[in-house]
């Protein structure tokens, strides 16, 4: 029988890599959601949290405010436990003037057969601020999710904001992600995405970052893998809009069987004193590494997995 409310999730959560204690301790703040009931949330001092459960999901603000400095990161956890249903995320991260935060997000999915999982989110990065968001997604054996994550970022001046999107542990079934970044003067932008596709996954990722501020900094970095059957799309944009602006791109993907991989990277100019520039390998699991790897005894396809393993680490 499957476990359900907060034993089901903080289970999840476990085999997702995370601790559970880390959505229960008083010393955290955090929200916890199945489906569309709130199971479990804290705050702690310099953090808001407004939540409300909506009839597919819920809808929530988290702000952190001035002058903070939140020593143990906050905690987010997004699950759907029986084998369909629909969960609509919609939320606002506010991190105020000169605050240093850290945001872990886990969304987990462990029995989805036929699952739609929505994200709407708006980050806004206010002056001297920094912000680590990462987000690890734990998908059960069978791939039937489909994953949505629509999210739009202003990242004000000085500002610093860190993001890691990691799905490598199960079958991702349909991932399509939209990310827009708004920099602005002096700030610095890294994405980071990591994706292990099998099976017939479709993975879909758009990412762009806007460098609308002088001096502003960004860097795009996809990790991708696919196998079987699998396709993936990965289409990094950035704009260089204002002087001195400096934006990389950077994609490596591995393909294997008969996946299908296609890596568009967009840079564009408008302002003569910017510049972005980009990079981006297709190919095979290195020949050398794999030969290595056998020599001491494992079998092709576990040694395969582990190359592509050490790329997604």
């Amino acid at each position: 029988m499957e476990l359900e409310g907060i034993e089901g999730i903080l289970k999840a959560y476990e085999l997702a890599g995370g601790k559970s204690t880390d959505l229960t301790s008083g010393n955290t703040a955090s929200i916890v959601v199945a489906g569309n009931k709130i199971v479990s949330s804290s705050v702690v001092d310099g953090v808001i949290i407004e939540k409300e459960e909506t009839p597919t999901g819920i809808r929530a603000k988290i702000v952190v405010e001035k002058d903070q400095k939140i020593s143990n990161p906050i905690h987010l956890c997004f699950g759907v436990l029986p084998k369909e249903g629909l969960q609509e995320i919609v939320s606002e991260i506010l991190i105020k003037e000169n605050v240093s935060a850290e945001i872990k997000a886990c969304c987990t999915f462990p029995n989805a057969r036929k699952v739609k999982h929505i994200m709407d989110a708006k980050f806004i990065l206010e002056k001297n601020s920094s912000l680590s968001y990462q987000e690890i997604h734990f998908h059960g054996p069978h791939g039937g999710i489909e994953v949505i994550p629509r999210t739009e970022t202003i990242v004000n001046e000085n500002a610093i904001l860190k993001t890691s999107f990691s799905l490598i542990t199960g079958r991702v079934g349909k991932l399509d992600i939209k990310y827009d970044v708004d920099a602005r003067k002096n700030s610095v932008t890294e994405l980071l995405t990591k994706v292990y596709g099998k099976d017939n996954n479709e993975i879909k990722i758009n990412e762009r970052v806007k460098l609308n501020g002088e001096h502003a900094r960004s860097v795009i970095k996809s990790r991708i893998a696919v196998k079987d059957n699998a396709m993936c799309e990965v289409i990094n944009i950035t704009e260089g809009n204002a002087p001195y602006a400096r934006g990389h791109v950077d994609c490596t993907e591995i393909i294997k069987d008969n996946a299908r991989v296609k890596a568009i990277p967009v840079v564009s100019v408008t302002n003569e004193k910017a510049k972005v520039t980009h990079e981006a390998a297709i190919g095979t699991v290195d020949k050398k590494e794999l030969e290595t790897l056998m020599a001491h005894g494992l079998e092709k396809d576990k040694a395969i997995d582990i190359i592509i393993e050490g790329l997604l680490r």
